[in-house]
């Protein structure tokens, strides 16, 4: 475990509270005066403790939501004065010509960003969407996460093409995206994306907090990394991906939490994962090797000029 342990109400974070209870982490946006739009420091708040989090051995779930009495979860982007909030002047100075691999392309959009942050920790993420949800809010705020729990009245919108943009993200929801449609979670065309829905604002965090308290005990911190890895990193081949699932099993089934989990099932008991990503995790993760190679592409804006 690190010598150095973070505390969450500490950090300085103004548009957001963090608090860990527990091996749970909770993360409360806190902008509903602002109708809990994307503004503020939300995006770097976001990007921040998703990323601190990750590096914290004592969490092994993270729940992001809203207080249910604030007026959204996330009404999407605050384009009050209009989108040049998206716009970084660091960026904006090298114009069309700062480059990243073969694209030519100087905006970071901060919804991708918390999107990959999000979709980077190793540790289980759990959406609790307890009001409405419009464009980021529907996006980077629901789906890289591992599992969401949704209101069954909330009203949930992507409104990009009926505002001039386009979403950030990728996904096959052309009835959505397209027609910039606005929903209820029970659509044909959205009802897959929830794990459950709630049929009252106030149970959605509490069904999903005891989602995440299931899952924090009873699951190896260290295979819940690998898994999300394997799902998010997959080879080009099944005969990659065949190497990769076994070097991985061999690295967990040789471990101390690997022995525990047949112990547990011998026993008839519940396991006691003792295992942690900064003491236990093999040096292989993330999997380098000359045939087969976690691909990072580095998305941060490098200055070319003063």
């Amino acid at each position: 475990m690190t010598t150095n342990l973070p505390d969450y109400h500490a950090q300085g974070y103004k548009s957001i509270i963090a608090t860990l209870e527990g091996s749970i982490l909770t993360i409360v946006i806190n902008r509903a005066k602002y109708r809990n739009t994307f503004g503020g420091t939300l995006d770097k708040d976001l990007a921040d403790v998703f990323q601190l989090c990750d590096r914290d051995d004592r969490v092994r779930v993270v729940i992001l939501t809203a207080e249910h009495t604030a007026p959204a979860y996330c009404s999407g982007a605050d384009i009050s004065n209009g989108w040049n909030i998206l716009w970084l002047e660091d960026s904006e100075k090298e114009g069309e010509h700062a480059l990243n691999i073969s694209i030519v392309i100087a905006h970071r959009d901060s919804g991708g960003q918390i999107s990959m942050a999000i979709m980077n920790c190793r540790k289980i993420t759990i959406a609790a969407i307890n009001g409405h949800a419009a464009g980021v809010g529907m996006t980077a705020l629901q789906l890289p996460f591992d599992f969401r729990f949704v209101w069954a009245g909330a009203r949930l919108s992507f409104p990009f093409v009926r505002r001039g943009i386009v979403p950030e993200g990728h996904s096959r929801a052309n009835s959505l995206l397209l027609a910039g449609a606005t929903v209820s979670p029970d659509s044909k065309f959205i009802s897959d994306l929830y794990h459950d829905i709630i049929p009252t604002r106030e149970a959605v965090y509490p069904v999903a907090r005891a989602f995440a308290e299931e899952l924090a005990t009873n699951t190896s911190q260290v295979a819940i990394a690998y898994t999300k890895s394997l799902l998010q990193h997959p080879g080009d081949s099944i005969e990659e991906n065949h190497l990769l699932d076994s070097r991985a099993i061999k690295l967990l089934g040789s471990s101390a939490d690997g022995n525990e989990g047949i112990q547990s099932f011998k026993e008839r008991r519940l396991p006691k994962f003792t295992g942690t990503l900064s003491k236990d995790s093999s040096p292989w993760f993330p999997w380098f090797h000359h045939q087969y190679q976690w691909r990072r592409i580095d998305v941060k804006h490098h200055k070319a000029k003063l």
